[in-house]
């Protein structure tokens, strides 16, 4: 950990489940709790106190699959002190019920998010190019144009592609109602290695900020998907395997199978 925002992110990951105050973390980080806000903000596009909620639900989706301990548990041990209040946030960020996604999780099927209703009938688009980092060789990609940024809740568009490195991909979200939505991608890629099973690769992508959709109009912004990183927001959203909802690879010529 070489920077101040590592630094804090590292602290939330040990201590999700304490009672943590914004000293406490930007005390981790070594820096004033002003100059710390304004530097983590910066540095995620959200504040501490929504990273560390964002670890703290993925954290609580890690434990409904990998232990049989109760709802009411999991939620104290991940610094829930109510059990109603852990519920609403859980199935506002991942879209479905601290139950539903333990069963879903066991009988191992789980079905693409749908999209949020569209209150507004001033809709227009958001497309543009994805581009892939190095080394990849075939590419799953869930897109979605969201309130906030981290990947969480239902989507108020979204479309699932695949891609390959030789190949010009593109995206387009439709009936995207007026307003401002931060885009953002999540992937699962296979290298270039010989073997690219042993060598599967996690991505993210998106703007920095919020795009601004007006009525008709099609607004460009392009992702470039990179490697995840420490300083990346946890993917709450519960998502099916990419590999199982595009398996197989169809041929994309230059265009998303969605576009």
């Amino acid at each position: 950990m070489n920077t101040a925002t590592e630094r804090a992110i590292a602290f939330m990951w040990a201590n999700y489940g304490g009672e943590l105050s914004l000293v406490d973390i930007a005390g981790s980080a070594w820096l004033s709790r002003f100059h710390f806000s304004r530097t983590f903000r910066d540095a995620t596009g959200v504040s501490p106190g929504r990273f560390l909620s964002a670890v703290r639900i993925y954290q609580a989706k890690r434990m409904l699959v990998a232990t049989s301990a109760t709802v009411t548990d999991i939620s104290l041990a991940v610094g829930y002190n109510s059990l109603g209040s852990f519920s609403n946030h859980f199935t506002d960020s991942v879209g479905i019920s601290p139950g539903r996604f333990r069963r879903m999780s066991e009988d191992g099927v789980y079905t693409l998010p749908e999209d949020a209703p569209r209150r507004s009938a001033l809709r227009g688009s958001v497309a543009g190019a994805v581009d892939l980092p190095p080394g990849c060789a075939s590419v799953r990609i869930y897109l979605g144009a969201f309130r906030t940024p981290i990947v969480q809740g239902r989507p108020i568009s979204s479309a699932v592609m695949a891609a390959e490195s030789d190949r010009l991909t593109h995206y387009r979200l439709t009936d995207v109602p007026a307003g401002e939505w931060f885009v953002r991608a999540v992937a699962v890629a296979n290298s270039t290695d010989p073997e690219p099973w042993t060598s599967r690769l996690s991505l993210v992508g998106g703007q920095p900020a919020a795009v601004t959709v007006t009525t008709g109009t099609v607004i460009q912004s392009g992702i470039c998907l990179r490697p995840r990183c420490r300083v990346d927001l946890p993917i709450l959203l519960a998502l099916p395997d990419l590999d199982e909802i595009m398996l197989p690879l169809p041929d994309l010529r230059a265009e998303s199978i969605l576009a």
